[in-house]
């Protein structure tokens, strides 16, 4: 693993304070970052007076690398208060974040929640939580939490996954892992991308566990778009030993070329990492939490892009293990 710098976005003072001060707006009028019609709408409203120099900044990803972190917000770790115990009891912690994250969002694509997540809010909270240290799930902690496309199994997934940096004292990393940095045979390609296993639901999708029993789809790991290859991978949540040698084969050398290409993000507070979540899979190295209020603490934010051409239209036919995505703004 790389430990090499990731691109770097730098917000200038005026426009971080534009953002900042809008975020602030929507707060002082509403309350609370718990999202509401009423809010998002005032979100998609603030989102479109933003200066040319900010919505530069929320430009696409237009590199290979898949990734980029936007540097230049502040983050006061006394203010931010402790980092909660679990996303239950984050509640409005961190809520002028929130709505920065979520403005951010907005001038990216659609932002998406999802009905059976941390309460259908469109900013969660990641945070280590006492009881699940070994799930592949963000509560995690002392185990690798294996690199991943966000939410593989559902159709409905985010194009853009933002994680932003409350607190990071223990210097964490986020892996991340381009396909499009990966050599790769054809041969291999030609075998990843056929619909051969399904990707089931994680652990954090409680509800989605009964519709993994009945006879979940089965998706390409790779396809095949006009701008090149990507990729939805998951092989925690993939029955791996149920396909053939060929393909198990096959799936473990596009694992290891990930594995070589991946690289290490230590986020600082006020640092937001942009993954393109068709380019590039995510994971984190193990650490060991306190849970003393010091730990590790993210938000995370997941967009749509209307139009992208950079999914198989198979998809579409797939029942997403009745798990329903939530679009801030419906089109």
């Amino acid at each position: 693993m790389s430990t090499a710098a990731a691109p770097v976005r730098q917000l200038d003072t005026p426009t971080a304070a534009e953002l900042r001060r809008a975020a602030e707006k929507l707060l002082a009028e509403f309350g609370t970052s718990a999202t509401s019609p009423e809010l998002l709408a005032a979100v998609a409203e603030s989102a479109e007076s933003f200066s040319d120099a900010l919505r530069h900044h929320c430009r696409p990803v237009d590199t290979a690398d898949g990734l980029f972190v936007l540097r230049g917000l502040a983050v006061d770790d006394t203010d931010t208060g402790p980092t909660p115990a679990g996303w239950a009891d984050a509640g409005d912690s961190g809520a002028v974040h929130d709505l920065a994250l979520l403005l951010l969002a907005t001038t990216m694509g659609n932002p998406i929640a999802w009905e059976g997540q941390q309460d259908g809010r469109f900013v969660h909270n990641i945070v280590p939580a006492p009881g699940h240290e070994t799930e592949q799930t963000g509560a995690s902690s002392t185990v690798l939490l294996s690199p991943h496309t966000e939410d593989a199994f559902h159709p409905g997934r985010a194009h853009l996954l933002m994680l932003a940096c409350m607190r990071n004292h223990d210097r964490i990393a986020t892996t991340a892992a381009s396909v499009r940095k990966a050599e790769l045979a054809q041969e291999d390609i030609a075998l990843l991308t056929r619909p051969v296993l399904p990707i089931l639901p994680d652990d954090a999708y409680d509800e989605a566990q009964g519709y993994a029993k009945e006879a979940p789809p089965a998706v390409p790991a790779l396809f095949a778009s006009e701008q090149g290859l990507t990729l939805r991978f998951d092989p925690a949540y993939t029955p791996l030993d149920t396909a053939d040698e060929e393909y198990r084969a096959a799936y473990g050398r596009l694992s290891a070329e990930l594995a070589r290409v991946s690289v290490a993000v230590s986020l600082d507070p006020g640092e937001v990492l942009v993954v393109d979540n068709d380019l590039v899979v995510h994971g984190r190295v193990p650490f060991r939490a306190r849970y003393d209020g010091t730990d590790r603490w993210l938000k995370r934010a997941s967009v749509r892009v209307p139009g992208r051409p950079t999914r198989p239209a198979a998809e579409a036919r797939e029942h997403g293990y009745g798990q329903n995505a939530l679009e801030a703004h419906p089109s």
